[in-house]
């Protein structure tokens, strides 16, 4: 099978599953779902950037390929979240999966002009620590992930995660703006 054609395979894969969870105050999201892992990452111009250095800080994190329509759909809007939580304490990053620093930097960057990092996994252990064990067990870890949100609150506790839902995709953030800005409130 191609590279091309496994990317495919794996976006219907998801595509199928409609994979959604979504945490929220509405479903007993009153204490942290769980901890952050750290993790230590290169960005797009080489400059290690670890899940502490944003310690004290809300971070929006969005897990990526350059091939993935979605991540793509999403991108203006976190550039948009980013620009307008700034001046709130909250940083936004992407975590690229599995692909070559030229490409992120020509597909991604280049064609957005992020004023956030981009962070490389370049193996797909970073996005496979974040997944949730019960979700698909039988796809590789890093995969799950695709497309994913995550808020990590002050205390590096992971308060919002959404995978995957092609049939109610939420590509202006809708649900993770709500998320963030209860949990600015309340702090």
């Amino acid at each position: 099978m191609t590279h091309s054609n496994y990317k495919w395979v794996l976006l219907s894969i998801l595509l199928l599953f409609n994979l959604s969870i979504s945490y929220s105050q509405n479903n007993a999201n009153i204490t942290p779902i769980q901890k952050a892992p750290e993790f230590t990452l290169n960005d797009l111009s080489g400059n290690e950037i670890s899940m502490s250095d944003y310690s004290g800080q809300f971070v929006v994190i969005h897990i990526a390929t350059t091939w993935c329509p979605f991540c793509n759909a999403e991108a203006p809007y976190l550039e948009k979240l980013s620009q307008e939580y700034a001046s709130k304490n909250v940083k936004v990053f992407i975590i690229d999966v599995k692909e070559p620093l030229d490409l992120v930097k020509m597909k991604l960057q280049d064609k957005f002009n992020f004023s956030f990092p981009i962070l490389l996994d370049s193996d797909g252990k970073v996005a496979a620590s974040f997944a949730p064990d019960v979700v698909l067990p039988d796809l590789a870890r890093d995969e799950v992930m695709l497309a994913s949100n995550l808020i990590i609150d002050p205390n590096g506790q992971i308060q919002f995660m959404s995978l995957l839902d092609s049939k109610n995709f939420d590509a202006k953030l809708i649900a993770l703006q709500k998320r963030l800005d209860e949990l600015l409130q309340e702090n």
